[in-house]
């Protein structure tokens, strides 16, 4: 007979300790594991403390975030004097970072505070020298301009720097110029919860931006700071390598060409820049980590290779130290050239402390050097980890970095047929790059989807595709060209650059003509994306089977559940606004303020679509539909409306925005939202239909009282 079941219970009562202990066994087997590699969470909780303080509404007073640092570091450090244990000196290291990452962002924002432009009623005059050229806007060409003298503000007043959208041609850096403009605070965010562009500006120094109402004539200044004509002159050397590279190749491939060695995309056609975004290759335009790591690695395998090839340097120099030497030589050169946007110094930051690791002897390719330069990084720029850029990059680094730990060492052949080896290879080499572009694809995910809510489908064959040109035959070659110069002994490299661009572009359209190449996907709350970052970095950062626990945490921006979309949106200036028709975002006023009414549409999982004019009655300065057919009126009048013009809006729609500030309200208005002048400088605003009336949902609110927030 079997076994009774009283003895069955008994014998699993008996082995349950023994379970016990092997999962506990187990379980510090994986702890034990990571012995080497907690250190790896320090920038983790320092980038942590920087994101904290952008994710308050109130601005934090200095002292108390100094006092916080100073005691969590003074208690870390007693603790390892102490020789305390190791999980009491980790969780203190941890909340030493933490508080020192709050303090960072604190100093970092009080060192590049600057004076932020007010809203002018008119035209001002503005006097000042052209610092860059700026990628185009809707309206025009948009230039960098250091003023020296703005009408009706004190020169203590007077911000650093402005963008401005010029009229016609953009003149060259080193020009000293005369407008007559419009002149602004730096734009919020274009809905509520979406990127700040006030922050970004407040931390380049940019105090707001200028639009053109009369051509730009040349100014009688007196002689700049000796920096800023550095500045200046080696912005008109790029500019003018741009422009030598446009006339060598052609302002099709050429604009490209030029974006990538310069940085300069005056030159790219809409449709193309378009192309290049529904195909997932967006990210070759902008000089980031990849065109800092091929640079750099091409520029070291060339040294490498002349000294190899020198015996007697071979035999007498270290080949690999002098190969790194001339890497990190070329990455300060290609940062300089490429005018040092925040990408590209994240970028040579990261490239830089590989190079010096190889002069250190230590792992170039690791995760503690990727360690060191995201710390480096955050200290240097702490508003970087609220960045795309930023939070995009390292986390397809370190998700290649575990990659690669993670590869099989597989044993290499002896004495095995040449033409075998080669097939062996050629397979690994695909195989590799196709992980490689997957891992790196599905680390960036939930950023894409959280800041751009694009998803390209077909990104992955994309950029496989493009990957063997780009970084074998295109990148290497405008390096070369550029550096023998366009039109001299680089004539040929820029020639093999173009074939390279003209090949990526073919690509680039023929992925993004394919059905279904693009989806939107809605943006979620905003506690998903650092949950799916903390989630992205648990996968490469932890060894041994327990880091998929993090899995589920780093597709947080994809399955966490969307709210309901709002019904109206309109816009802080009070010039546009849409409504949401089913999965639309029907537009009031097409072709006027689109980069707003697009980032609100994608934000929201919504498509854009222009209304219908035989449903509205539109006026110069107003636009109301017919018979209530939808939920907003619009007026982006200046003036102030009268009785009967206000009267007729309210009666066309439950919702009223009405540019110009409203003295009295008619009868009509009664139990209907009129949004007038007086609530601009609330910003950007959502509605959601409900039981009473309308909730509305502010930029102001959800942005709070920072410095950024208070010229905007």
């Amino acid at each position: 007979m079997g076994e009774s079941v009283e003895a069955a219970l008994i014998r699993a009562r008996a082995d349950m300790p023994t379970r016990r202990a092997r999962v506990a066994g187990w379980l510090g087997e994986m702890v034990a594991r990571q012995t080497d590699r907690w250190r790896l969470w320090a920038p983790v909780a320092f980038g942590a403390g920087c994101a904290s303080y952008f994710a308050v509404k109130t601005e934090p007073p200095l002292w108390p975030l100094l006092l916080l640092a100073l005691v969590a570091t003074g208690a870390w450090g007693v603790a390892r004097l102490m020789h305390a244990r190791r999980g009491v000196t980790l969780a203190l290291m941890l909340v030493a970072c933490a508080a020192l990452g709050l303090a960072a962002a604190k100093g970092r924002t009080m060192r590049v505070a600057a004076p932020i432009a007010p809203s002018s009623d008119g035209p001002v005059r503005i006097e000042g020298w052209v610092v860059d050229v700026d990628p185009p806007g809707e309206r025009g060409m948009r230039v960098v301009i250091a003023p020296v003298r703005i009408e009706g503000l004190a020169p203590e007043a007077t911000p650093l720097r402005l963008r401005a959208t010029v009229r016609g041609e953009a003149p060259a850096p080193g020009t000293p110029i005369r407008l007559f403009a419009i002149l602004n605070p730096p734009p919020g965010p274009a809905s509520p919860g979406g990127y700040d562009f006030a922050r970004g500006a407040f931390f380049e120094g940019m105090g707001g931006t200028a639009f053109a109402l009369s051509d730009t004539r040349e100014a009688d200044l007196a002689p700049p700071p000796w920096g800023l004509r550095l500045m200046m002159a080696v912005n008109a050397t790029r500019f003018d390598l741009a422009r030598r590279i446009v006339e060598r190749l052609g302002s099709r491939s050429g604009g490209v060409a030029a974006a990538m060695t310069t940085g300069h995309e005056a030159w790219i056609g809409a449709e193309d820049e378009q192309a290049m975004r529904d195909s997932g290759l967006a990210h070759i335009l902008s000089i980031s980590g990849l065109h800092m790591a091929i640079v750099g690695g091409f520029v070291f395998f060339l040294v490498r290779l002349g000294v190899a090839a020198w015996p007697w340097l071979a035999l007498r120099a270290p080949g690999k130290k002098i190969a790194a030497t001339a890497g990190l030589v070329a990455v300060g050169v290609y940062l300089i050239v490429s005018g040092a946007p925040p990408p590209a110094e994240r970028a040579a930051i990261t490239a830089a402390i590989a190079f010096v690791a190889v002069l250190l002897d230590r792992e170039a390719i690791s995760m503690h050097a990727l360690a060191v330069a995201a710390f480096v990084v955050l200290a240097l720029q702490p508003e970087a980890v609220v960045t795309p850029g930023f939070q995009m990059s390292f986390a397809a680094t370190a998700a290649l970095i575990a990659l690669v730990e993670a590869w099989p060492k597989t044993p290499r052949e002896i004495h095995a047929p040449w033409p075998i080896v080669a097939v062996q290879r050629l397979g690994r080499w695909i195989g590799a790059a196709c992980l490689a572009s997957l891992v790196a694809g599905l680390a960036t995910g939930p950023f894409a989807m959280q800041h751009f809510n694009r998803t390209a489908v077909y990104g992955l064959f994309a950029n496989l595709a493009t990957s063997p040109v780009a970084d074998f035959i295109m990148l290497p070659a405008l390096a070369l060209g550029a550096f023998l110069g366009p039109d001299g002994l680089g004539a040929p490299f820029m020639a093999v650059a173009g074939w390279g661009v003209d090949a990526m572009l073919a690509i680039g359209h023929w992925v993004a003509n394919l059905p279904g190449a693009v989806r939107t996907v809605p943006s979620a709350p905003a506690a998903a994306l650092p949950l799916a970052f903390v989630g992205v970095l648990f996968v490469c950062l932890w060894r041994g089977p327990l880091r998929w626990l993090g899995a589920p945490f780093a597709a947080a921006v994809l399955l966490w559940p969307r709210p309901p979309m709002p019904d109206v949106w309109i816009n802080e200036a009070g010039t546009a606004a849409a409504y949401r028709d089913d999965r639309t975002a029907v537009v009031v006023r097409p072709g006027v303020q689109t980069f707003g009414v697009e980032s609100w549409s994608r934000r929201r999982g919504l498509e854009p679509v222009d209304v219908d004019p035989a449903g509205w009655s539109c006026s110069r300065y107003a636009c109301a539909p017919v018979d209530g057919g939808a939920p907003v009126a619009l007026s982006w009048g200046k003036r102030a409306l009268g009785d009967e013009a206000l009267s007729a809006l309210c009666a066309s729609a439950p919702v009223v925005s009405v540019r110009a500030v409203a003295a009295r309200l008619p009868p009509t208005c009664d139990g209907r939202l009129v949004l007038d002048g007086r609530d601009r400088g609330r910003g950007s605003v959502e509605l959601w239909r409900v039981d009473d009336g309308w909730r509305a949902r502010w930029s102001a609110d959800v942005r709070g009282d920072r410095p950024w927030t208070r010229g905007s």
